[in-house]
């Protein structure tokens, strides 16, 4: 989608300090860290929202899943991380690209927000 901000990371549009690409997803460091480490895990394929994800996406979600739990291990994070997925505008949600928030480095306290 040519409005879409994180469409325009992954094409290179928009400069980002990555961490790691394939190819169905790339992962870049949050601008805003609320964490030690606050990776962002997109897919390449533009979908709005998990509400907007459908049964052909099913893979794909699992990929994503998959790459977080290697980018942790890549990263460090052996004591313990996060995995976030905001939808909608009252889960947070504030880009319409799904994304993974990837966090770690700290002690993660509960109920986060």
């Amino acid at each position: 989608m040519s409005d879409c901000l994180f469409c325009k990371i992954v094409s290179g549009a928009i400069p980002s300090k990555k961490v790691y690409e394939d190819e169905t997803s790339y992962a870049f460091s949050d601008i805003h860290p609320q964490a030690p480490t606050h990776v962002l895990l997109v897919p390449r394929k533009h979908i709005a929202s998990l509400d907007h994800a459908d049964a052909a996406d099913t893979a794909l979600l699992g990929e994503l899943m998959a790459t977080a739990t290697k980018l942790a291990a890549t990263l460090g994070l052996g004591k313990g991380y996060r995995v976030v997925i905001n939808t909608g505008a009252d889960g947070g949600q504030t880009v319409d690209h799904l994304h993974l928030h990837l966090l770690g480095g700290r002690a993660m306290s509960w109920p986060p927000g």
